[in-house]
């Protein structure tokens, strides 16, 4: 059982920041298990015009507007461990019942065990099917190698979701040192460098950006290069969302 004394659970007022990428490590230690990885459910959802998703446990950061429930908090409480070939057959089995053309992993960051995600694209690349890997950019953005891993797959496309638009507001949002707050763009930088597909998304909401931190983020996309799709999210009132908002002194 790995330990979890000291594991950062959601973002307060007194919350001390956190290296993402070490939080990455030691989540992986806990929902890891061999090429295992800890999940809670397997369904089918509307978005993207109809997905099959498999709901993981884990991630590296603690964003305040995060809507998944609180597996992301307490991932030793959640979740049973899958193979990486019983994901692919939850993903097509549900995907061909509810005749739909697009899969994902979701509820969780997916490149942490990035080997287990790498044997999932695997099993599925001979497959008629759209893979859409919805990630922070924190990993990818630290470490290129990861990035070069996914050139093989055809059928895959990235979404990169930026959480927050200047160093601070990225530490008050996510709960991350605000170090890390440009590995997202070079995340954007190292797709565009290997010629995947993929498009950017941003919470934009007003209610948690203002123009001054939108115009400062418009800013540090222009210089990644990127002149694609932006998406921009709203902060939906799920609970899991709501909570964590009060909890970070946010109302």
């Amino acid at each position: 059982m790995a330990d979890v004394k000291d594991y950062p659970r959601y973002v307060t007022p007194e919350f001390i920041p956190f290296s993402p990428v070490e939080l990455a490590e030691k989540t992986e230690a806990i929902v890891g298990l061999g090429d295992q990885r800890k999940y809670t459910n397997f369904y089918c959802t509307g978005v993207y015009g109809g997905i099959s998703t498999a709901y993981t446990v884990g991630c590296c950061l603690r964003c305040i507007f995060c809507w998944v429930d609180w597996s992301r908090d307490f991932p030793e409480k959640y979740g049973f461990f899958c193979s990486p070939e019983k994901v692919s057959t939850y993903l097509l089995l549900n995907a061909r019942r509810s005749k739909v053309k697009k899969l994902r992993i979701s509820g969780g960051e997916p490149t942490l065990l990035f080997h287990h995600l790498l044997k999932i694209l695997v099993l599925l690349r001979e497959e008629d099917y759209l893979f859409i890997l919805e990630t922070n950019g924190i990993l990818l953005g630290e470490n290129e190698d990861l990035v070069k891993e996914l050139v093989p797959f055809p059928n895959l496309y990235v979404r990169v979701s930026i959480k927050a638009g200047t160093p601070s507001s990225f530490e008050k949002k996510t709960g991350a040192k605000k170090d890390y707050f440009y590995l997202p763009f070079q995340c954007i930088e190292n797709l565009k460098k290997h010629g995947l597909n993929f498009h950017v998304a941003v919470m934009s909401d007003k209610r948690l950006m203002s123009v001054e931190e939108k115009r400062y983020f418009l800013k540090e996309l222009k210089k990644t290069g990127y002149h694609g799709f932006l998406e921009e999210e709203r902060c939906e009132p799920y609970p899991h969302s709501v909570a964590r908002l009060r909890f970070a002194g946010w109302e």
